[in-house]
């Protein structure tokens, strides 16, 4: 099993070019091709998160989000973040959220902690 880190954006699409078609011969796990997989797959992810880190979503886009996702409303947030008013300006950008509103849509909504609690422009 002849394997090299991932140094050039040449390496990088060599092997996006292997996992891909380990992927379609879909090996088990556990065997020489599975395992050659999983060790690619690792190095990519290595090599992905040094040289195109991806920043997590700002808190009021990752809840709009997850409206739009589950078909939810603005009254469907309220019991999360309070009466309407205050869902607008959450939304809007006029008012940050709180810790509460945070373990609430966290809990309820499945949005990661960490995503809600990173700074978001007010105005």
């Amino acid at each position: 099993m002849d394997i090299r880190p991932i140094h050039t954006e040449a390496d990088y699409k060599a092997t996006l070019d292997e996992i891909s078609a380990l992927m379609e011969a879909d090996p088990d796990w556990g065997t020489p091709e599975g395992d050659r997989l999983d060790i690619l797959a690792t190095l990519v992810q290595t090599y992905e998160a040094k040289h195109a880190p991806i920043d997590p979503p700002d808190p009021v886009e990752a809840i709009k989000f997850r409206m739009e996702q589950s078909g939810l409303s603005v009254k469907d947030l309220e019991p999360l973040i309070g009466k309407s008013n205050r869902v607008y300006e959450i939304l809007n950008r006029k008012r940050p959220l709180t810790l509460p509103m945070i373990r609430r849509l966290h809990r309820h909504l499945g949005i990661p902690a960490e995503v809600l609690i990173a700074e978001t422009v007010t105005r």
